[in-house]
């Protein structure tokens, strides 16, 4: 499924994996969301609502670029940089040019939308 982040400096497409959590976040869409620095690594956001993570991975290893759930805090997490093996942390997916991944850093909202 493809999507697209939009924030203060511009619109990046990008598309979801077939995951359970990936699937569950598309039935949210369009969504706009508040986001904070954390770690200086990704900027991260809370949905509505928690994710079905039916079938995930124990853990991942997020690269810049990734859009992520952290199951035990009901995050969403945009990664601008690549970030540590993470327990509990599902990838939900990428963008589409991960060079794009630098203009998350300093996104105080983000509108994430389905694309036709």
């Amino acid at each position: 499924m493809n999507i697209r982040l939009t924030t203060e400096t511009g619109s990046f497409e990008a598309s979801l994996n077939d995951s359970a959590a990936a699937r569950d976040l598309a039935t949210l869409l369009p969504l706009t969301l508040e986001t904070e620095d954390f770690h200086q690594t990704e900027r991260i956001a809370y949905p509505p609502r928690k994710l079905d993570t039916t079938g995930a991975p124990d853990a991942s290893h997020p690269r810049a670029g990734d859009l992520a759930y952290f199951s035990p805090w009901g995050n969403l997490a945009l990664f601008h940089r690549d970030g540590q093996h993470s327990p509990s942390l599902v990838i939900l997916g990428h963008l589409t040019d991960r060079t794009d991944a630098r203009h998350l850093a300093t996104a105080d909202r983000i509108t994430i939308e389905n694309l036709p």
